[in-house]
């Protein structure tokens, strides 16, 4: 049986750059004919990842990195200390190279002193920290590809389970993503802004006969309330994760919690932009996954955004289920906005009763 679980939160966000472009701008996006703001999946992702750091165990994690060959080595020193660090980057390398992971080309004059460009691969890779065990127990036994490509198959890591991982030059090494995270937009209009600052040189006032601004720049930045969807199709990360329950369980709550909790690094030390969501929506489906993001192709307009936001996500969520999709087979909401849409409950006990159920319906 398939099995999705659909995350919808709504989100204000004061004065903010959370998400650049290659120009220093807030990113945007053209929607409904209009332009909205826009923070990127892959910037979500990654402020998901870090705050996984606070609820799971390292070597529940996984690691992107281009260090790889390092990362595999210290995991054979863990096992056979008494070898040097030159050899254990050897046999590394040895036990990659299986699989066509090879050190870069490239080489550096001025070589790091602890990571030299010699022990960097061409490409990230992401790999598990029980992966990079696997590994290691290869490297100090016999190398076989088949092994080093079950190694690289066994023990995903949940990130691994969630985003996935594409290897262009072995497709065996890939991991089908078990989740997707949307691009959120802003329910409505938007307007980039430019802040004009100064810093003070502190010791002006004292080398000269007058105090004068050191440096002068701009920041441009915008406001906004969000739109954000993401999904996670249950039965294959059950499958990613060994078909283990407890794991699973844990996994799901976890991921709800990072994307309805996180928010981006971007310039938060200019802007402290640290919000909470204004209103989510968690469904679990067994038709298909259901972005809601069509309530906003007409935008938003007018004073208090995050409750116009609200109310036409629940109309047009309403009237898509009567049209389009079933209702979903459960359904939470946190904060006192979308009521007609499901069972209101804290943000803990939500998780818990969420991960509990989902699971619940793995095992059926």
């Amino acid at each position: 049986m398939k099995i999705f679980v659909d995350v919808h939160v709504l989100q204000s966000v004061p004065p903010s750059c959370l998400n650049r472009d290659d120009t220093n701008s807030p990113k945007t996006a053209i929607y409904g004919g209009v332009r909205r703001a826009r923070v990127s999946s892959q910037c979500w992702k990654r402020a998901m990842r870090l705050m996984f750091k606070e609820y799971f165990d390292p070597s529940e994690l996984s690691i992107r990195t281009k260090y790889v060959f390092s990362l595999v080595a210290g995991e054979i020193l863990k096992i056979s200390p008494e070898l040097s660090k030159e050899d254990a980057l050897k046999k590394a390398e040895y036990v990659l190279d299986a699989v066509g992971i090879k050190p870069s080309a490239k080489k550096s004059k001025k070589k790091e002193p602890e990571t030299g460009e010699e022990d960097k691969s061409d490409v990230l890779f992401f790999m598990s920290a029980q992966q990079a065990k696997n590994l290691a127990v290869l490297a100090l036994g016999g190398v076989d590809k088949r092994a080093v490509q079950n190694a690289l198959r066994e023990g995903n890591g949940v990130e691994l389970a969630l985003f996935g991982r594409m290897v262009a030059d072995d497709v065996t090494l890939n991991c089908d993503a078990s989740a997707q995270v949307a691009h959120a937009i802003s329910t409505h209009r938007v307007e980039n802004e430019y802040d004009f600052f100064t810093a003070v040189d502190d010791m002006a006032s004292q080398l000269q006969d007058h105090a004068g601004g050191g440096h002068l720049g701009t920041v441009e930045y915008n406001s906004a309330t969000l739109y954000r969807y993401a999904t996670v199709a249950v039965h294959e990360l059950f499958v990613q994760l060994a078909s283990d329950a407890d794991a699973l369980e844990k996994a799901i709550r976890e991921f709800a919690r990072a994307f309805i909790c996180s928010v981006p690094t971007g310039k938060q030390n200019t802007f402290a932009a640290h919000t909470v969501p204004d209103a989510v929506l968690v469904s679990v489906r067994t038709d298909r996954p259901l972005n809601l993001v069509g309530a906003f192709e007409k935008p938003i307009s007018g004073e208090g955004l995050a409750e116009r936001s609200a109310k036409a996500l629940e109309a047009y969520a309403i009237n898509t289920y009567k049209d389009f999709c079933t209702e979903p087979d459960i359904s939470y909401v946190v904060g006192g906005y979308l009521s007609e849409l499901g069972d209101r409950l804290p943000l803990n006990e939500m998780l818990a009763q969420l991960s509990q159920k989902v699971v619940a319906k793995v095992a059926l």
